[in-house]
Protein backbone atom coordinates (compact mmCIF):
# COMPACT_ATOMS: atom_id res chain seq x y z
CA UNK A 1 0.00 0.00 0.00
CA UNK A 2 1.25 3.48 -1.05
CA UNK A 3 0.18 7.26 -0.45
CA UNK A 4 -1.79 8.42 -2.89
CA UNK A 5 0.26 11.18 -4.96
CA UNK A 6 -1.43 14.08 -7.58
CA UNK A 7 -1.53 13.88 -11.36
CA UNK A 8 1.12 14.75 -13.47
CA UNK A 9 1.29 18.58 -13.89
CA UNK A 10 3.62 19.19 -17.34
CA UNK A 11 2.24 19.01 -20.47
CA UNK A 12 2.26 15.51 -23.09
CA UNK A 13 4.84 17.35 -25.56
CA UNK A 14 7.30 18.82 -22.36
CA UNK A 15 7.03 15.70 -20.25
CA UNK A 16 7.88 13.16 -23.33
CA UNK A 17 10.92 15.39 -24.50
CA UNK A 18 12.03 15.78 -20.94
CA UNK A 19 12.21 11.86 -20.07
CA UNK A 20 13.87 11.27 -23.54
CA UNK A 21 16.16 13.82 -22.70
CA UNK A 22 16.98 12.72 -19.36
CA UNK A 23 17.13 8.48 -20.49
CA UNK A 24 19.91 9.99 -23.10
CA UNK A 25 21.85 11.72 -21.05
CA UNK A 26 21.95 9.08 -18.65
CA UNK A 27 22.88 6.19 -21.64
CA UNK A 28 25.65 9.20 -23.91
CA UNK A 29 28.88 8.04 -21.92
CA UNK A 30 28.24 4.63 -22.72
CA UNK A 31 29.09 2.45 -25.82
CA UNK A 32 26.33 1.84 -28.25
CA UNK A 33 24.93 -2.13 -27.65
CA UNK A 34 25.38 -4.54 -30.17
CA UNK A 35 23.18 -7.78 -29.95
CA UNK A 36 25.90 -9.36 -32.51
CA UNK A 37 24.85 -11.28 -34.70
CA UNK A 38 27.56 -13.88 -34.74
CA UNK A 39 26.39 -14.55 -31.04
CA UNK A 40 22.53 -14.88 -32.04
CA UNK A 41 23.29 -17.13 -35.62
CA UNK A 42 25.54 -19.70 -33.24
CA UNK A 43 23.10 -19.70 -30.32
CA UNK A 44 20.07 -20.98 -33.38
CA UNK A 45 22.45 -23.25 -34.74
CA UNK A 46 23.43 -24.98 -31.38
CA UNK A 47 20.40 -24.45 -29.66
CA UNK A 48 20.41 -23.49 -25.75
CA UNK A 49 18.82 -25.82 -22.52
CA UNK A 50 18.09 -28.47 -24.95
CA UNK A 51 16.13 -26.61 -27.27
CA UNK A 52 15.48 -27.81 -30.74
CA UNK A 53 18.15 -27.17 -33.66
CA UNK A 54 16.94 -24.88 -36.24
CA UNK A 55 19.68 -24.82 -38.69
CA UNK A 56 21.29 -21.44 -39.79
CA UNK A 57 18.39 -19.27 -37.83
CA UNK A 58 15.90 -19.86 -41.01
CA UNK A 59 13.22 -21.02 -39.48
CA UNK A 60 10.19 -19.19 -39.99
CA UNK A 61 8.67 -16.66 -37.59
CA UNK A 62 6.02 -14.70 -39.51
CA UNK A 63 4.82 -12.73 -42.79
CA UNK A 64 5.57 -8.94 -42.44
CA UNK A 65 4.33 -5.73 -44.19
CA UNK A 66 7.14 -4.29 -46.42
CA UNK A 67 8.19 -0.94 -44.62
CA UNK A 68 10.51 2.22 -44.83
CA UNK A 69 13.87 0.75 -44.85
CA UNK A 70 13.47 -3.13 -46.43
CA UNK A 71 15.30 -3.78 -49.50
CA UNK A 72 13.33 -4.82 -51.91
CA UNK A 73 15.10 -7.90 -52.16
CA UNK A 74 13.45 -9.04 -49.11
CA UNK A 75 9.82 -9.62 -50.56
CA UNK A 76 8.31 -13.05 -50.30
CA UNK A 77 6.88 -12.41 -53.96
CA UNK A 78 5.11 -15.64 -53.50
CA UNK A 79 2.81 -14.29 -50.33
CA UNK A 80 2.90 -10.60 -51.65
CA UNK A 81 0.85 -12.20 -54.59
CA UNK A 82 -2.15 -12.91 -52.32
CA UNK A 83 -2.36 -9.41 -51.36
CA UNK A 84 -2.65 -6.01 -52.42
CA UNK A 85 0.67 -5.23 -50.17
CA UNK A 86 4.17 -6.49 -50.29
CA UNK A 87 5.57 -9.00 -47.61
CA UNK A 88 8.54 -10.10 -46.16
CA UNK A 89 9.34 -13.41 -44.62
CA UNK A 90 10.79 -12.80 -41.50
CA UNK A 91 12.90 -15.54 -39.79
CA UNK A 92 13.60 -16.44 -36.13
CA UNK A 93 17.47 -14.58 -36.47
CA UNK A 94 16.30 -12.28 -37.91
CA UNK A 95 13.28 -11.59 -35.19
CA UNK A 96 15.54 -12.48 -32.47
CA UNK A 97 17.77 -9.31 -32.64
CA UNK A 98 14.62 -7.53 -31.29
CA UNK A 99 14.63 -6.01 -27.56
CA UNK A 100 11.02 -5.69 -26.29
CA UNK A 101 10.89 -3.31 -23.33
CA UNK A 102 7.73 -3.13 -21.04
CA UNK A 103 6.96 -0.06 -18.40
CA UNK A 104 5.11 -1.16 -15.18
CA UNK A 105 2.04 1.16 -15.18
CA UNK A 106 0.17 0.00 -12.07
CA UNK A 107 -0.92 2.47 -10.20
CA UNK A 108 1.27 1.65 -7.15
CA UNK A 109 4.36 3.60 -9.50
CA UNK A 110 2.42 6.86 -9.12
CA UNK A 111 4.18 6.50 -5.25
CA UNK A 112 6.88 8.67 -4.11
CA UNK A 113 7.45 8.85 -0.35
CA UNK A 114 8.63 12.57 -0.46
CA UNK A 115 8.57 15.08 -2.77
CA UNK A 116 12.12 15.52 -3.54
CA UNK A 117 11.67 11.96 -5.13
CA UNK A 118 10.63 10.74 -8.33
CA UNK A 119 7.36 8.77 -8.55
CA UNK A 120 8.69 5.27 -9.37
CA UNK A 121 6.99 5.61 -12.92
CA UNK A 122 9.18 8.20 -13.97
CA UNK A 123 12.35 6.52 -12.89
CA UNK A 124 11.32 3.27 -14.53
CA UNK A 125 11.05 5.37 -17.46
CA UNK A 126 14.05 7.28 -17.47
CA UNK A 127 15.96 3.75 -16.93
CA UNK A 128 14.01 1.97 -20.03
CA UNK A 129 14.19 5.24 -22.58
CA UNK A 130 18.25 4.84 -21.49
CA UNK A 131 18.36 1.27 -22.53
CA UNK A 132 15.84 2.08 -25.43
CA UNK A 133 19.01 5.08 -26.50
CA UNK A 134 21.08 2.76 -26.49
CA UNK A 135 20.21 0.10 -28.07
CA UNK A 136 18.53 2.77 -31.38
CA UNK A 137 22.08 4.04 -31.20
CA UNK A 138 23.91 0.13 -32.17
CA UNK A 139 20.93 0.07 -34.99
CA UNK A 140 18.86 -2.65 -32.77
CA UNK A 141 15.23 -2.79 -33.27
CA UNK A 142 12.65 -2.21 -30.34
CA UNK A 143 9.25 -2.35 -29.63
CA UNK A 144 6.93 -2.64 -26.19
CA UNK A 145 5.71 -5.65 -25.04
CA UNK A 146 2.16 -4.34 -24.52
CA UNK A 147 2.01 -2.83 -28.47
CA UNK A 148 0.86 -4.91 -30.96
CA UNK A 149 3.69 -2.71 -33.42
CA UNK A 150 6.25 -4.92 -35.02
CA UNK A 151 9.88 -3.72 -33.86
CA UNK A 152 11.83 -1.02 -35.61
CA UNK A 153 14.62 1.35 -35.12
CA UNK A 154 15.91 4.39 -35.68
CA UNK A 155 15.79 7.76 -34.44
CA UNK A 156 11.44 8.12 -34.89
CA UNK A 157 11.15 4.70 -33.25
CA UNK A 158 12.79 6.02 -30.46
CA UNK A 159 10.53 9.51 -30.30
CA UNK A 160 7.30 7.40 -31.25
CA UNK A 161 7.54 4.77 -28.14
CA UNK A 162 8.92 7.79 -25.64
CA UNK A 163 5.90 9.34 -26.55
CA UNK A 164 3.50 6.23 -25.66
CA UNK A 165 5.46 5.38 -22.79
CA UNK A 166 5.51 8.77 -21.00
CA UNK A 167 1.85 10.20 -22.04
CA UNK A 168 0.11 7.27 -20.76
CA UNK A 169 1.15 7.12 -17.23
CA UNK A 170 0.15 4.92 -14.93
CA UNK A 171 -3.53 3.62 -13.73
CA UNK A 172 -5.65 0.87 -12.11
CA UNK A 173 -6.44 -0.49 -16.26
CA UNK A 174 -2.92 -2.50 -15.74
CA UNK A 175 -2.37 -4.99 -13.07
CA UNK A 176 1.11 -4.56 -12.74
CA UNK A 177 1.83 -7.93 -14.50
CA UNK A 178 3.70 -8.01 -17.55
CA UNK A 179 1.77 -9.48 -20.97
CA UNK A 180 3.44 -12.67 -21.98
CA UNK A 181 2.74 -12.60 -25.87
CA UNK A 182 4.39 -14.85 -28.49
CA UNK A 183 7.77 -13.45 -29.40
CA UNK A 184 10.86 -15.25 -31.41
CA UNK A 185 13.13 -17.45 -29.21
CA UNK A 186 15.92 -15.99 -28.43
CA UNK A 187 14.38 -12.56 -28.33
CA UNK A 188 15.25 -10.26 -25.47
CA UNK A 189 12.98 -8.98 -22.68
CA UNK A 190 13.44 -5.73 -20.74
CA UNK A 191 10.89 -5.48 -17.63
CA UNK A 192 11.36 -2.60 -15.25
CA UNK A 193 8.74 -2.11 -12.04
CA UNK A 194 7.76 -2.04 -9.03
CA UNK A 195 6.59 -6.24 -9.25
CA UNK A 196 4.17 -5.96 -6.25
CA UNK A 197 1.73 -7.64 -7.79
CA UNK A 198 0.69 -10.78 -6.51
CA UNK A 199 3.69 -13.16 -6.67
CA UNK A 200 2.30 -16.34 -7.99
CA UNK A 201 0.40 -14.15 -10.75
CA UNK A 202 4.09 -12.49 -12.12
CA UNK A 203 6.42 -15.30 -12.22
CA UNK A 204 3.71 -17.35 -14.38
CA UNK A 205 3.51 -14.53 -16.94
CA UNK A 206 7.64 -14.83 -16.41
CA UNK A 207 8.00 -18.41 -16.44
CA UNK A 208 5.64 -18.29 -19.92
CA UNK A 209 7.82 -16.05 -21.51
CA UNK A 210 11.80 -17.93 -20.28
CA UNK A 211 9.93 -20.96 -21.49
CA UNK A 212 9.57 -19.77 -24.93
CA UNK A 213 13.30 -18.99 -24.88
CA UNK A 214 13.40 -15.41 -24.22
CA UNK A 215 16.52 -13.73 -22.40
CA UNK A 216 14.90 -11.78 -19.23
CA UNK A 217 16.17 -8.93 -17.45
CA UNK A 218 14.29 -7.56 -14.16
CA UNK A 219 14.72 -4.47 -12.25
CA UNK A 220 12.30 -3.96 -9.49
CA UNK A 221 12.09 0.07 -8.89
CA UNK A 222 11.62 0.56 -5.35
CA UNK A 223 10.60 4.39 -3.06
CA UNK A 224 13.29 4.34 0.00
CA UNK A 225 9.99 4.11 2.32
CA UNK A 226 9.34 0.86 0.73
CA UNK A 227 12.62 -0.52 0.92
CA UNK A 228 12.69 0.41 4.91
CA UNK A 229 9.15 0.78 6.02
CA UNK A 230 10.50 3.61 8.36
CA UNK A 231 6.48 4.72 9.35
CA UNK A 232 5.93 5.27 13.11
CA UNK A 233 2.52 6.05 15.24
CA UNK A 234 -1.07 6.53 13.79
CA UNK A 235 -1.11 5.52 10.07
CA UNK A 236 -3.72 5.51 7.53
CA UNK A 237 -2.44 3.90 4.51
CA UNK A 238 -4.00 4.05 0.93
CA UNK A 239 -4.66 1.50 -1.47
CA UNK A 240 -3.81 2.33 -5.31
CA UNK A 241 -5.12 -0.76 -6.26
CA UNK A 242 -8.64 -1.61 -4.75
CA UNK A 243 -6.91 -2.98 -1.98
CA UNK A 244 -8.96 -0.90 0.51
CA UNK A 245 -7.24 1.49 3.41
CA UNK A 246 -5.56 0.48 6.77
CA UNK A 247 -5.70 2.47 9.40
CA UNK A 248 -2.96 1.31 12.15
CA UNK A 249 -2.07 2.74 15.76
CA UNK A 250 1.38 1.80 15.80
CA UNK A 251 2.77 1.77 12.41
CA UNK A 252 5.86 0.52 13.72
CA UNK A 253 4.51 -3.10 14.53
CA UNK A 254 3.92 -3.97 11.16
CA UNK A 255 7.54 -3.05 9.89
CA UNK A 256 9.21 -6.50 10.97
CA UNK A 257 6.33 -8.78 9.03
CA UNK A 258 6.64 -6.41 6.11
CA UNK A 259 10.18 -5.94 5.47
CA UNK A 260 10.21 -10.47 5.68
CA UNK A 261 7.47 -10.38 3.41
CA UNK A 262 9.40 -8.25 0.82
CA UNK A 263 12.40 -10.35 1.57
CA UNK A 264 10.57 -13.43 0.27
CA UNK A 265 9.04 -11.49 -2.84
CA UNK A 266 12.25 -10.78 -3.92
CA UNK A 267 13.80 -14.00 -3.09
CA UNK A 268 11.10 -15.63 -5.10
CA UNK A 269 12.10 -13.21 -8.08
CA UNK A 270 15.90 -13.97 -7.99
CA UNK A 271 15.34 -17.65 -7.34
CA UNK A 272 13.33 -17.32 -10.94
CA UNK A 273 16.09 -15.06 -12.11
CA UNK A 274 18.85 -17.60 -11.14
CA UNK A 275 17.21 -20.84 -12.76
CA UNK A 276 15.91 -19.37 -16.07
CA UNK A 277 19.46 -17.17 -16.07
CA UNK A 278 17.75 -14.01 -16.44
CA UNK A 279 18.83 -10.73 -14.58
CA UNK A 280 17.12 -9.61 -11.41
CA UNK A 281 18.10 -6.59 -9.67
CA UNK A 282 16.56 -3.80 -6.93
CA UNK A 283 16.95 0.04 -7.56
CA UNK A 284 16.13 2.57 -4.63
CA UNK A 285 15.04 6.07 -6.29
CA UNK A 286 16.81 7.92 -3.15
CA UNK A 287 19.46 6.86 -5.44
CA UNK A 288 21.34 7.96 -8.95
CA UNK A 289 19.83 6.09 -11.71
CA UNK A 290 23.52 5.43 -13.56
CA UNK A 291 24.80 2.39 -11.15
CA UNK A 292 21.03 0.97 -12.07
CA UNK A 293 21.66 1.28 -15.53
CA UNK A 294 25.70 -0.18 -15.85
CA UNK A 295 24.54 -3.11 -13.88
CA UNK A 296 21.37 -3.14 -16.17
CA UNK A 297 23.79 -3.11 -18.95
CA UNK A 298 26.55 -4.78 -18.33
CA UNK A 299 23.81 -7.89 -17.92
CA UNK A 300 22.42 -7.39 -20.89
CA UNK A 301 26.25 -7.69 -22.94
CA UNK A 302 26.98 -10.67 -20.27
CA UNK A 303 24.00 -12.53 -21.88
CA UNK A 304 24.60 -12.04 -25.19
CA UNK A 305 28.53 -12.08 -24.72
CA UNK A 306 29.05 -8.85 -26.54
Amino acid sequence: MNAVTGGLSAGAADRTAGYRHLGEALAAPLPPLLVAAEHVAMTVVQGVHGRRRVGQGESFWQFRQFGYGDSPRQIDWRRSARSDRLFIRETEWEAAQSVWLWNDQSASMNYHSDNGLPEKWERAAVLNLALMSLLVRGGERIALLDQPERPATGRATLNRLAAVMTNRGTGTDDNGIPPAPELPRFGSVILIGDFLAPPESLLQATRTLAARGIKGFMVQVLDPAEIDMPFQGRRRFLGMEDEGDLLVGRAESLRLGYLNRLAELQDELSTFARHADWYFSVHSTDGPAQPALLGLYAAIADHLDL
